[in-house]
């Protein structure tokens, strides 16, 4: 089973839809779709409270804003499924690429699998977010001595147990670089595929800050040379 782990903050716009779409989507194996509400405050937790979906749907919440790591983390605690997926409630991804990221899990090829976005024309958010986006994997790309492509990708999967066992701290959206730094150290070869992406601009929500590229180096700074 696949268990889907969706973190949920402010996306009253949406949250229906991303959850609606997801359980629509044909995958190889059963899924589950654990929902993980961090602290909303713009009716997202109303809608999510009344919301009747059926029994894949799992709910969850955190009485105050934690950040993305800390739902997501939640969520793993809370993982039934042999291989867990994050799947923002943003809709910058599209559910069915969840079934380009299995192959390589299925068939024991890797333990975790990351979609890489294209970055091409209206899908960009701007030359400075894919600029930023960049940057952050060329680093990580030297402090581990690897070559990846997108470590700021949502679309990683990865099977539960090894997923569990990586000592994760960060409690925003630098969970994404500790994600793939910890599974580099721990060896684990990374399988990447094609996905499609479309980034929202800043007025449609996007939460992302060039504030949060300095929290992205300072993550891999410490997994490279701190304490596991």
């Amino acid at each position: 089973m696949l268990s889907i782990l969706m973190p949920v903050y402010n996306e009253h716009e949406r949250v229906e839809r991303a959850i609606e779409e997801v359980l629509q989507t044909e995958l190889p194996i059963d899924t589950e779709l654990i929902v993980v509400d961090d602290g909303s405050t713009d009716g997202t937790r109303e809608i999510l409270r009344s919301g009747d979906w059926d029994g894949r749907v799992r709910k969850f919440e955190h009485p105050e804003n934690r950040g993305k790591g800390a739902a997501v983390q939640t969520a793993l605690a809370e993982a039934q499924g042999e291989y867990s997926a994050i799947f923002d409630a943003d809709l910058e991804y599209d559910p069915a690429d969840l079934a380009l990221l299995m192959p390589p899990l299925l068939d024991g090829r890797a333990n975790a699998c990351f979609g890489v976005r294209a970055f091409d024309g209206y899908t960009s958010h701007s030359f400075l977010y894919v600029l930023g986006n960049k940057g952050v994997t060329l680093a990580c790309n030297v402090l581990f001595n690897v070559y990846l492509h997108d470590i700021m990708t949502m679309h990683k999967m990865i099977r539960t147990d090894v997923f569990r066992s990586l000592p994760l701290r960060s409690q925003g959206f630098a969970i994404e670089p500790e994600i793939t730094a910890r599974l580099v150290q721990r060896r684990e070869r990374i399988f990447e595929v094609p996905v499609h992406y479309r980034a929202r601009s800043t007025d449609e929500g996007k939460k992302l800050t060039a504030l949060d590229g300095f929290r992205v180096i300072g993550t891999l700074l410490r997994c490279r040379f701190g304490p596991a």
